[in-house]
């Protein structure tokens, strides 16, 4: 058998073969490894890699196919974890020098799901210190690069999955997002990064149960695999108080729907904010495409004033909330953008965050009123290319300074705030080969018409089927 192929195919496509005892278990787990020894050294992608206990793993599930016992969704299947996500057994190291060694008791929420769907651990991925900032780099395990130019960042900070996909070393990979950290590498790696309505996919354990700014989720290279995905790790928890009861079997139904009357608001000039013109001019030719697709398409856009206000306050609570004791004991430890942005939390008070919520609760009912008239609205998931692997961040785009390490990531944070489904999509590529992703935004808790809608765009695009020319 021709092992390269498998690494290729879809999530779907390799689980409908294994049910049908077309391929094994085994077979496509040594197919996986066998990728990641051949290209992973090259971008830096998994940084612990369990080569062994996964064809353990992969022989006990040939085991129970061969016995007809009944199996999870995404039984035999590979997948890695990003760093961030505890994994019991397996070295975590959240990016810091910290946790260079530690070895956790016991699995996240969605990493017990994503065991008990049957899915084959092969490793964990690369993700900045703490996850903070989009580009993928720490000084435990260094930077992973874009595998469409090596050297370029692969964005973040689910930046190590959005590789492993974009090179076929799994066919699938979680990630979390706070301000764009599965739709950023997504964009940047030509793969699909879904962040869902907050509590779709529960996030336990978490010191902070009711946060709805963060979110855990899957990424993959087709929008299909990604519902399949999601089918495995969506459904309620009664730990996680914002736990949505959305019937996760919904993500296993056909994704193909009428697209006549949808109404779409494009934006490609999103919240006035400065964008690459490599990136609008790359996006700017797909809205005849949804034209195509039976969609209405118009420029339009809701008032997204107050966002970055909000944004930037309730990441520094939460960076004070989460640090407070390391700036304390552990100081020379933290990178820079950690202690700053903690720091910048310890400033606020009460009055600060009652502000936040004041106008975080504004901008919400502005966005919903503007979704009464629009089904979606589409934008670029980031403002610039793909840049440098050595440059920490942006400082400008477009002639216009950027204020923090954060203030390039707008156009997916500003999303972030309202909490309404986003997914990142392959929309193109620049002159330069570098990949540019279209966001997707949905209706609050429609999620479904999000996959939907995706998954007709990427059809009739084929974008991403693109692949990076590693040998």
């Amino acid at each position: 058998m021709d092992f390269s192929e498998l690494c290729y195919s879809s999530a779907s496509d390799l689980r409908k073969r294994l049910l049908a005892k077309e391929i094994s278990c085994l077979e496509v787990i040594q197919a996986h490894i066998a990728r990641i020894e051949q290209v992973n050294e090259a971008v830096n992608a998994i940084v612990t890699f369990i080569p062994e206990q996964a064809l353990e793993q992969a022989k006990r599930a040939d085991e129970q196919l061969a016995k007809q016992d009944s199996v999870g969704l995404l039984h035999g299947l590979p997948v890695a974890h990003k760093d961030l996500a505890h994994t019991k057994g397996i070295r975590t190291t959240e990016g810091s020098p910290l946790f260079k060694d530690f070895v956790p008791e016991q699995d996240d929420l969605i990493i017990e799901r994503i065991k008990a769907a049957g899915a084959i651990t092969v490793g964990k991925t690369n993700t900045p210190e703490f996850g903070a900032g989009s580009q993928t780099f720490n000084e435990v395990f260094g930077a992973t690069k874009n595998p469409y130019h090596l050297s370029k960042t692969c964005g973040g900070s689910s930046g190590g999955s959005a590789v492993a996909l974009a090179t076929g070393m799994v066919p699938l990979a979680d990630g979390s997002d706070m301000g764009g950290s599965l739709r950023n590498p997504a964009a940047f790696c030509n793969v699909v990064g879904f962040r869902t309505t907050p509590g779709l996919v529960p996030d336990y354990p978490s010191s902070r149960g009711w946060n709805t700014f963060s979110v855990v989720g899957p990424m993959a290279r087709t929008v299909e695999d990604s519902a399949l995905f999601l089918a495995a790790i969506a459904g309620h928890d009664d730990r996680v108080p914002i736990s949505r009861s959305d019937d996760s079997k919904q993500f296993l139904s056909s994704l193909e729907t009428d697209l006549k009357a949808k109404r779409i608001a494009w934006a490609l000039d999103f919240a006035g904010l400065p964008f690459d013109k490599r990136v609008t001019e790359t996006l700017e030719p797909l809205a005849k495409t949804f034209t195509e697709l039976g969609c209405t398409v118009e420029a339009a856009q809701p008032d997204f004033s107050e966002a970055d206000y909000v944004f930037k306050t309730y990441r520094a609570y939460s960076f004070a909330a989460s640090h407070h004791e390391r700036l304390k004991t552990q100081r020379d430890k933290l990178k820079d953008t950690v202690i700053w942005n903690a720091e910048e939390g310890l400033k606020l008070t009460a009055l600060d965050l009652a502000k936040a919520e004041e106008a975080r609760t504004r901008l919400f009912v502005r966005v919903a009123e503007f979704m009464k008239s629009y089904d979606y609205l589409i934008l670029p998931v980031t403002q610039v290319p793909p840049f440098d692997v050595t440059q920490p961040y942006v400082k400008e785009i477009a002639g216009v300074q950027m204020e923090t390490y954060i203030d390039w990531m707008k156009s997916c944070y500003y999303i972030s705030t309202i909490g309404n489904p986003a997914i990142s999509v392959p929309g193109g590529f620049t002159a330069e080969g570098l990949p540019i992703g279209l966001q997707i935004v949905g209706r609050y808790g429609h999620d479904l018409e999000v996959l939907q809608l995706a998954h007709a765009f990427e059809q009739a695009t084929k974008v991403g089927q693109k692949r990076p020319s590693l040998s």
